[in-house]
C-alpha cells in the first residue's frame, strides 16, 4: 500500500468496456513519482489517499479483473498524519464493522 496525494483528474471518454464506473485520477506518491489510479470512492484534488498497485488492484474487482494497475482504496484522515505522533488515533474498525 502506498500513500499519495490526488493532483488532478485524467479524462478518458473512450475506454475498455470491462472498466467499471469510476474516475481516473493522477496521484503523486509520497517520496516522488506519479501514477494514474482508478478511483471508486469519489476522491478530490488535494486529498491524501491510499493506493494499491498490480494484481492486488485488479483483484478487488472480482472475477472480471479489468486492466487496472493502480486503485485508490482509502482516504487518509487528516489527523493520521505520520509527522504528528502526539495525537492518538482511534482503534481501527474490524472487518465487516463500520467506523
Amino acid at each position: 500500500m502506498l500513500r499519495a496525494t490526488v493532483t488532478g483528474a485524467v479524462w478518458a471518454t473512450k475506454r475498455v468496456d470491462r472498466i467499471p464506473n469510476g474516475a481516473f485520477l493522477e496521484v503523486e506518491m509520497d517520496g516522488g513519482g506519479s501514477v494514474v489510479a482508478f478511483d471508486v470512492l469519489g476522491s478530490g484534488v488535494g486529498e491524501e489517499v491510499l493506493v494499491v498497485q498490480g494484481s492486488v488492484a485488479s483483484a478487488w474487482f472480482g472475477e472480471s479483473h479489468p486492466p487496472v494497475d493502480a486503485l485508490i482504496i482509502g482516504s487518509v484522515d487528516p489527523q493520521s498524519s505520520s509527522s504528528d505522533s502526539s495525537t492518538t488515533s482511534p482503534d481501527p474498525a474490524q472487518p465487516g464493522q463500520e467506523r
